[in-house]
């Protein structure tokens, strides 16, 4: 597990811990506070590790970040006339722009804002030939990992939902009349039995 140091001086001890939703009674007091972090629990899955080195407090926070930019992540794109589109980082260019490719696309550079980025990774080099990227796709299973994922899910709903014509929102409107009156008869009888 990655950690991330925060120094913080002696003086403004109580407020740091205090604004990170310490338990307030013992903000007051940091000799007290400090010996109760150290004691808490067990080293290996402590929160917050600590180290006095004078005249700081270095408190050690567990990463809270879990995808990283780098090359091979699988991301979608959330804005312009690619939208939607699941596309893979096959280099980073500078501190705002990646390279993607993607099967059916051209490569191109995009901005990281307009890039969400999955869980989905997959081993490849740094800019990759075509075929070796389609390759490595395939061999990670990229579409269905996408598709089974609760993200991937939801935007399959979202599409089939927006497709939907009159009629078809008619008749589950109906379906979900018919659904309601059944939990209600069943929760009838289990009210009645009780």
């Amino acid at each position: 597990m990655w950690f991330w140091p925060i120094r913080v001086p002696h003086h403004s001890l109580c407020s740091f811990l205090y604004n990170c939703n310490f338990n307030k009674t013992l903000t007051s007091k940091p000799s007290l506070l400090l010996s109760s972090l150290r004691q808490s629990q067990n080293p290996r899955s402590r929160k917050w590790r600590v180290s006095v080195e004078q005249p700081f407090y270095t408190f050690y926070l567990p990463n809270p970040f879990k995808r990283y930019v780098e090359i091979g992540r699988v991301a979608q794109i959330n804005y312009g006339k690619e939208y939607g589109r699941l596309v893979v980082i096959v280099d980073v260019i500078d501190q705002n722009r990646a390279l993607v490719d993607s099967p059916d696309m051209v490569r191109s550079q995009v901005n990281f804002k307009r890039l969400s980025l999955t869980d989905i990774k997959i081993d490849i080099k740094r800019i990759p030939k075509k075929k070796d990227l389609i390759q490595a796709m395939d061999t990670a299973d990229v579409k269905n990992r996408w598709e089974k994922s609760s993200w991937g899910r939801k935007l399959i709903v979202q599409k089939r939902r927006a497709s939907l014509n009159d009629f078809d929102r008619f008749k589950i409107m109906l379906a979900k009349i018919k659904r309601a009156a059944v939990v209600r008869q069943e929760l009838a009888k289990l009210k009645k039995s009780a």
